[in-house]
């Protein structure tokens, strides 16, 4: 079986592990300031604050910009369900917006469509590893006066053009930047996340709600020389990083630029073996973009059946996922107002599947799924493809 993905784990960051096991501190510690330290210098921002997973990342985000109780946070429903459930924890209403033709991020023109006078926020998801048009949604944010956080669950290493320099996904472009670091992602801690932003005093917030809002941190207590009491200023959470893994997450960040290099290399692979398949269109980078490549997503001509085709496939022995969900057709947010159209969002979550992508992957296995797909799409040619039906739903 050729997976869709495979984290790259080795001796190095068992050793890591191990260190931290035997150093004692096993919570958040000195490792964690390490981590943070180390990822702020990769990107390039100021200040870097690891916590549990992206989706506490995001909470505390969407809190940092002042997202409350009636607020609306305009996004994509092409994206995973974290994003909304975030927003909603902040008793805010998230508004979803179309994303651009021929690709899977947000589409900015949309964004100016959906602004109102309660819409407090924009977050943009950089999809599968390919960053935004961060150039037009800053404008947008700034014209408007709103606050831009950008999900990089999938971008950590992708990198944007700005202002004439190459620069990396996380600099903070935006305000706040949001990173994963699940085994489905680029580099892992097995769980975990982190927050880049510009803005010291931002940085100080998520460090004090990250810790139940405790105004003293345990490495300050027990490096300190007097008796101190720590007390609770604000109400906070359980948002914290273990030592252990900010230890693993330090080697991982070494193998990154190596792990992307690879990663891209198979993406160029892939499109020459398949770019002249008929029944496929393959993802492209625009010229200001360099994409770690989290995932490689072919789109269907709409006369192949997703299902049928991904079947044939795991039959075969290559795992493959679809297109990226569609929140707003999801029960858990069926109460949800849906305000603007979502035909790309949908065409994109029922006519895309993701391919085996990883930094171990040979070029054999490349072929071998290129191989497997050509004959899966010409044993389902002429077939009729069957489309999953709308969730009904409340307008």
């Amino acid at each position: 079986m050729i997976p869709i993905a495979k984290p790259l784990l080795g001796e190095a960051e068992a050793e890591a592990a191990r260190a931290a096991v035997l150093s004692g501190w096993v919570s958040q510690g000195p490792q964690v300031a390490a981590f943070e330290a180390d990822f702020a210098a990769f990107v390039g921002a100021p200040h870097a604050c690891a916590v549990s997973n992206c989706t506490t990342a995001l909470h505390l985000a969407l809190m940092g910009m002042g997202v409350g109780s009636g607020d609306e946070v305009i996004t994509v429903s092409h994206s995973f369900i974290a994003g909304a459930n975030a927003i909603r924890q902040c008793g805010a209403v998230p508004v979803f917006v179309d994303i651009e033709p021929g690709g899977y991020n947000i589409d900015p023109d949309r964004v100016t469509e959906a602004i109102t006078s309660r819409t407090r926020a924009i977050l943009c998801v950089h999809q599968i590893g390919m960053p935004c048009d961060l150039t037009a949604l800053l404008l947008i944010a700034r014209t408007h006066g709103l606050a831009l956080i950008e999900d990089a669950a999938c971008a950590v290493g992708s990198e944007i053009r700005m202002r004439g320099e190459w620069q990396r996904i996380g600099r903070a472009h935006g305000d706040v930047v949001c990173f994963s670091f699940h085994p489905r992602k680029v580099i892992t801690t097995g769980e975990g996340g982190m927050l880049t932003t510009r803005d010291a005093t931002l940085d100080a917030r998520f460090r004090l709600w990250r810790q139940h809002g405790m105004s003293v941190s345990d490495t300050q207590r027990h490096a300190a020389a007097q008796v101190v009491f720590e007390d609770y200023p604000v109400p906070g959470y359980n948002y914290r990083m273990t030592d252990i893994q900010a230890a693993v997450g330090r080697v991982q960040l070494t193998r990154l630029p190596d792990i992307v290099a690879r990663r891209r290399a198979i993406a160029d692979r892939y499109r020459t073996v398949l770019q002249a398949i008929d029944g496929i269109t393959l993802p492209t980078e625009p010229a200001w973009a360099r994409s770690n490549w989290q995932s490689f997503a072919i789109a269907l001509d709409p006369a192949i059946d997703q299902r049928a085709l991904m079947q044939v496939l795991l039959d075969a022995g290559v795992a493959t996922r679809r297109g990226i969900m569609c929140m707003h057709l999801e029960q858990a947010l069926h109460d949800v107002p849906r305000r603007h159209p979502l035909s790309r969002s949908e065409t994109a979550r029922d006519y895309s599947v993701l391919l085996p992508l990883f930094a171990q992957m040979t070029d054999a296995e490349v072929d071998t799924v290129a191989d497997v797909l050509v004959t899966a799409l010409r044993g389902l040619a002429g077939r009729t493809a069957i489309r999953p039906q709308p969730l009904s739903r409340a307008s």
